[in-house]
């Protein structure tokens, strides 16, 4: 297993001086948590941020915009701080880096558990939020692989990313049920699936500072 882990992304945020968008998505996950994904309406989510519905519209056309940003939200957490703390270890593997990143990123979804259970339970029987959400994660383990220096470039980065994307899937319903303080069930259950497909990360080695691909 990959030693040692990324500081941790603090998930939730003050209430006071939250952007619109922050209050719409922080609404919108209050309420699936406590009523579900189904019946959730738009200007239930715009009442409970209290905001004008004009505000919500403005912001998210859809509710699966909503997930959509609350995912690039949790994707600039994991990003603001580098996955090698900004010191480059020559030595390290690929997997690690993902793995470090992966985790990160668990530890910024938390607050949101029981949101993102629901979510999980009840997000298939809506096709178009299921599509919005695939490709979502889809681009947001892209940047994950990234930032670990692993090109997803060409068919070798494709399935580098969907690979990755189906480790993530299957190591968060382990996520979703692990209430140990260290979240050491999930950091096994993610190193046993990464160490499965390292293959198709290469011996990549870090970007230099400040070299970023271009990703839509």
């Amino acid at each position: 297993m990959a030693r040692g882990r990324s500081p941790r992304v603090s998930g939730g945020a003050a209430a006071a001086g939250l952007s619109e968008h922050d209050r719409i998505i922080d609404a919108a996950l209050r309420l699936i948590a406590a009523e579900g994904w189904r019946r959730l309406s738009l200007a239930a989510i715009a009442a409970e941020a209290d905001l004008p519905i004009l505000a919500l519209y403005r912001a998210f056309p859809s509710k699966a915009a909503i997930l959509c940003g609350f995912s690039r939200r949790i994707d600039e957490r994991v990003l603001a701080t580098p996955v090698d703390g900004g010191s480059p270890d020559e030595d390290e593997r690929p997997r690690d880096r993902v793995f470090d990143l992966l985790m990160r990123r668990f530890d910024a979804l938390q607050p949101y558990r029981a949101a993102l259970e629901v979510i999980g339970r009840e997000l298939p029987s809506d096709p178009f939020a299921l599509l919005c959400a695939g490709a979502g994660l889809l681009r947001s383990i892209g940047w994950m692989l990234e930032a670990s220096g692993i090109s997803t470039l060409g068919l070798g980065g494709t399935v580098a990313v969907k690979l990755t994307a189906a480790a993530y899937v299957a190591t968060s319903r382990v996520w979703l049920r692990d209430d140990s303080p260290d979240l050491a069930p999930t950091m096994a259950a993610l190193d046993r699936r990464l160490r499965g497909i390292e293959r198709w990360f290469g011996s990549a080695r870090r970007s230099p500072p400040g070299a970023t691909a271009s990703r839509a």
